[in-house]
């Protein structure tokens, strides 16, 4: 793959290497190469502050479909903790908007979510799949919880889903509906979602940057009040994620494409330093207290 590397006056590939048999230290950072008269010529590297040449996803991907060979490597440093957020001192001015749970029903927001259905549609209802007695013990404990919280009401809907559980990576399990039938006979919402390309180009040489995960975005989707008896829980359902992605837009419009990132429930604060990071996350922070 060709890139821009000005910063270097040649590039040793690892066949000269195998043929000279180089001798790399990478703790010294020393190459030691044979001469012919079996003399030792070392060469040592001292300048730690060289930037590397970067290109943009679009341009690698460009050059992988002419053939070129591409790796991916993830480097973590694992002397490195991770931050608790209790370390960063502007979210902790917030903890407001880091609630542990939703206790209820979001505000209304300008964006609902609408079930709009094809001409005519007549109500469906599917029989519940079949449960194992911790199933149904699962579903009984989660099933008050939600009612608890205002999520989940007594409904007697001609429309009906079937239920069932999904188990995690650490062993509990999610209860989720099964909403195809309504899917296929519900019309799509056409906004578009974002391409993660253009996303991670406006991260492109950001020096710090913060991901705030909205806590059961879905849960924070408030359905039209025309629309709830067509549904039970209010989950995955076609257009969801489009609707969603309408509303994070709506509610960050004028922060996008300056500091903020934004894809489904995930919002992502970029800078060009820590100064100017802490001034961008209190914006966000703000808007999310005000919405």
């Amino acid at each position: 793959m060709l890139l821009p590397f000005d910063e270097f006056d040649i590039i040793l590939g690892m066949d000269w290497l195998t043929l000279h048999d180089a001798i790399i230290n990478s703790k010294r950072k020393t190459i030691d190469l044979r001469c012919q008269n079996d003399e030792i010529n070392r060469i040592e590297y001292n300048d730690l502050n060289g930037l590397p040449a970067v290109i943009s996803l679009m341009l690698a991907r460009k050059y992988v479909r002419k053939g070129c060979k591409a790796f991916f490597a993830y480097v973590l440093d694992s002397k490195v903790t991770e931050r608790k957020i209790e370390s960063v001192p502007i979210v902790c001015e917030y903890p407001d908007v880091f609630p542990k749970e939703l206790l209820g029903l979001p505000p209304i927001q300008e964006v609902e979510f609408g079930i709009e259905l094809m001409p005519r549609m007549t109500p469906i209802s599917i029989a519940s799949y079949r449960m194992a007695p911790t199933e149904l013990k699962e579903l009984k404990a989660q099933l008050q919880k939600l009612t608890d919280r205002g999520f989940v009401q007594l409904s007697f809907s001609p429309w009906g889903a079937p239920m069932l559980f999904v188990k995690k990576k650490n062993g509990t399990m999610r209860m989720s509906i099964d909403y195809r039938q309504l899917n296929k006979m519900t019309i799509n919402n056409k906004y578009p979602l974002p391409w993660i390309d253009d996303l991670f180009d406006q991260l492109k040489r950001v020096i710090v940057f913060l991901k705030i995960d909205l806590r059961s975005g879905y849960y924070q989707l408030r359905v039209k009040d025309s629309d709830v008896p067509k549904t039970t829980f209010r989950t995955r359902l076609t257009n969801a994620l489009a609707v969603f992605t309408d509303l994070m837009n709506r509610i960050f419009r004028q922060y996008l494409d300056r500091f903020v990132v934004v894809f489904i429930d995930d919002i992502f604060i970029y800078s060009r330093d820590e100064t100017e990071h802490a001034e961008h996350l209190r914006l966000v922070l703000q808007t999310l207290r005000a919405k």
